[in-house]
């Protein structure tokens, strides 16, 4: 059966070309005609995913956005607040203070912790940002970066059970993630047939997630900035944008063939280092204009609470501040528990510190940085209010006139890291559905490939509309997984902190 649904989908990729050509498209451009074969698809998958189940003043609410800031505020009141009073043992942890030499796993705490980060941090904090004050005003960002805090509880739950549950191989390979503890960690708690097909859902919104958010996004708004440094929409390039998509993918293909020890090794060194060039560009714009920051982040609260915003008031604001906070961090999505289920621990529970960091590092310190940045600008106020990263190198711009170059570099590069991260979450979940045979593996990485081309092409709102659709439908069965089984890392948690306090663990320094 596998072998089957395989051969059906190299023949529907392989046949594109023909049904296409037999629609009379070969006379249009092919970013003309991927645009029109891609846009219906991501209209309805949007629409599903986002149906409203209230009207507050005019604002459309989905259930989505409800379910996931509900997930995290319940989770860390559970816990405790194991985000704010667990930092530090998270750092001890990423120093390797608690890690032995001969723990099963494929990476290190680090090497985990950049590899999940360079799936969130990058496109959704540059452009993203960009997109809510665009959607939602200035506050949109104040609850970005609360929503941020509060997710930082659902990241420690899902990655503890990532690795709690997790295969390790004979080869020392692992497979872990959503799938594995909603099917194993509901079985044990006699429900074997509800995680059996929570498990099954989540893998199926994954691909779906990898080719969207993961990919699509990524290259979609790497290719328009680097068509703005090469002369604009009326270049070669600006016409055929296709081209650059194509020309990315072979570069993530030469990667992901390496599997997750290749992507980590990547990873661990381009995130870091632009993480840190980005953040040093934002200081020193703010910097410039030092005696402007508390009005920007008077701006940014006053919007938050007003509501004065050009997305429908208040409700308006805060619903699009928790769905860019979600796309930017993926906190209760599930996403990065995947490369956080590689690391190299036997402590369970020493991966859900270490993860609660992303959400701090993404949202609410790169996030606020670019929120910042285009409030101090004011170019938010201007004509390319939707085009995403068109307006924080514009804000950029008006402090280093050359910072557009620079951010281009920055900008494909997180893109590629991205994309090769989530290459990883996409071909776990593909495995888990289709088998692990090379057949299996290798058309996963064909199709992904074809994404980037793809969405190089299509336009950003309907990037942006497939994308939100598949990644926040993972969250609907691995929060209800992460509901059940909390009291396991709860239990966990507490045992953990105990012996570290009673100095029952022996440490690395």
């Amino acid at each position: 059966m596998r072998k089957f649904l395989l051969l059906c989908l190299m023949f529907m990729v392989g046949s594109l070309p023909v049904l296409a050509q037999n629609q009379g498209m070969e006379e249009k451009s092919i970013d003309v005609m991927l645009n029109e074969l891609f846009n219906p698809a991501a209209e309805f998958i949007f629409s599903v995913i986002f149906y409203p189940i209230l009207t507050i003043k005019g604002v459309e609410v989905p259930f989505i956005l409800l379910w996931l800031i509900t997930g995290a505020i319940v989770f860390t009141f559970y816990l405790n607040f194991i985000n704010i009073r667990g930092f530090g043992t998270a750092l001890d942890i990423i120093k390797g203070k608690y890690t032995h030499e001969g723990d099963p796993g494929e990476v290190t705490h680090f090497q985990a912790l950049t590899a999940a980060l360079s799936g969130t941090v990058g496109l959704g904090n540059i452009a993203g940002v960009a997109v809510a004050i665009a959607t939602g005003g200035p506050g949109a960002t104040f609850w970005m970066m609360l929503f941020g805090l509060f997710g930082m509880s659902s990241k420690f739950v899902e990655c503890a059970l990532a690795v709690k549950f997790r295969d390790v191989h004979a080869d020392g390979s692992v497979s872990g993630g959503p799938m594995y503890y909603l099917r194993k960690g509901l079985a044990g708690k006699g429900m074997g047939r509800l995680g059996g097909f929570l498990a099954g859902f989540f893998a199926i919104m994954a691909i779906g997630a990898s080719f969207g958010g993961g990919n699509m996004f990524q290259v979609n708004q790497a290719a328009q900035q680097f068509i703005v440094i090469t002369g604009g929409q009326d270049t070669f390039i600006g016409q055929n944008t296709w081209i650059f998509g194509l020309i990315l993918a072979i570069l993530v293909a030469v990667v992901i063939i390496g599997g997750i020890k290749s992507i980590a090794m990547v990873t661990e060194r381009i995130v870091p280092f632009m993480t840190i060039f980005y953040v040093f560009a934002a200081i020193a714009v703010i910097v410039t204009n030092i005696g402007q920051v508390p009005d920007a982040f008077a701006t940014i609260v006053n919007g938050a609470v007003s509501g004065e915003a050009l997305g429908g008031g208040l409700i308006g604001t805060l619903i699009t501040g928790m769905r860019r906070a979600t796309f930017s961090n993926e906190a209760g999505v599930g996403s990065a528990a995947i490369a956080h289920s590689a690391v190299k621990t036997s402590e369970p529970i020493t991966e859900g510190f270490v993860a609660s960091l992303e959400p701090f590092v993404d949202t609410v310190i790169v996030c606020t940085m670019t929120a910042l940045v285009i409030v101090i600008s004011g170019v938010y106020k201007g004509e390319n209010v939707n085009d995403g990263i068109a307006l924080t190198s514009d804000a950029f711009a008006t402090v280093i006139d050359w910072f557009p170059y620079m951010l281009s570099i920055a900008v494909i590069l997180f893109a590629f890291s991205t994309m090769i991260s989530w290459s990883y979450y996409g071909v776990k979940a593909w495995t888990y559905v289709f088998g692990n045979s090379n057949l299996a593996v290798t058309l996963y990485k064909v199709i992904f490939c074809l994404f980037i081309v793809l969405g190089a092409s299509v336009s950003l709102g309907s990037v942006i509309d497939f994308s939100d659709g598949m990644l926040f439908a993972m969250s609907l069965p691995n929060i209800l997984g992460c509901y059940i089984l909390a009291p396991l890392v709860k239990k966990d948690m507490q045992s953990f902190l105990t012996r570290i306090k009673k100095g029952k663990i022996e440490t690395y320094d």
